[in-house]
């Protein structure tokens, strides 16, 4: 089923990025973000080129295609460094141009394809799934640019939505009799493998 409540969540989330990013100079594209070794460009180059992969999966559905996300041997490393330099208008406009590609996809997705596979770095996800991971993308990364959007901003939907995810998965990060230990207040918070 076509996912309209994050479908909608993901609408805010652009233009509320789009908006942020609308004022900032070539300088402070350029400028370092939260993420160790990358910059303000580099996180908004990352973000288009994952987007960008959204809307490659999104045609998979309406060929019979199950798509992966990105070519056995990406590195997301070097494709977002290799945008990182240009100009703040051609890495807005990018952004802009990717995520209005991505929407038009998610629009001419056929309402009974939704539940319809493409292959994620984690594994098999519907399409459905696939546009709340574009959502905490968007979501994590406009905290990322270190502009003044922070966690405490999220929209409730989002936050929501992945907390549930990710404390389906937190078993599978930790060891279980600490991780229980902590939960009961009785042991410090467990060291967590990396998702």
């Amino acid at each position: 089923m076509r996912p309209n409540d994050v479908i909608d969540a993901c609408h805010r989330s652009h233009r509320s990025l789009i908006a942020a990013l609308a004022h900032l100079s070539d300088d402070a594209f350029h400028t370092r973000s939260l993420l160790p070794g990358y910059s303000r460009g580099h996180v908004v180059a990352h973000l288009t080129n994952k987007t960008d992969a959204h809307v490659w999966i999104f045609g998979g559905p309406s060929t019979g295609e199950v798509r992966q996300l990105h070519a056995d041997g990406y590195d997301a490393d070097a494709a977002a460094a290799a945008g990182a330099a240009r100009p703040a208008l051609e890495l807005r406009d990018d952004l802009v141009k990717s995520f209005g590609r991505l929407e038009a996809a998610w629009d001419a997705l056929d309402a009974g394809l939704w539940d319809r596979n493409a292959t994620m770095n984690a594994g098999p996800r519907t399409m459905a799934e696939t546009v709340a991971h574009h959502l905490r993308n968007v979501e994590v990364h406009h905290v990322d640019l270190d502009i003044g959007y922070r966690a405490s901003d999220w929209p409730r939907q989002f936050v929501e939505g992945e907390l549930a995810r990710r404390i389906r998965a937190l078993p599978d990060r930790a060891d279980h009799a600490d991780l229980l230990a902590w939960l009961l207040g009785r042991g410090p918070a467990p060291e967590l493998e990396p998702w």
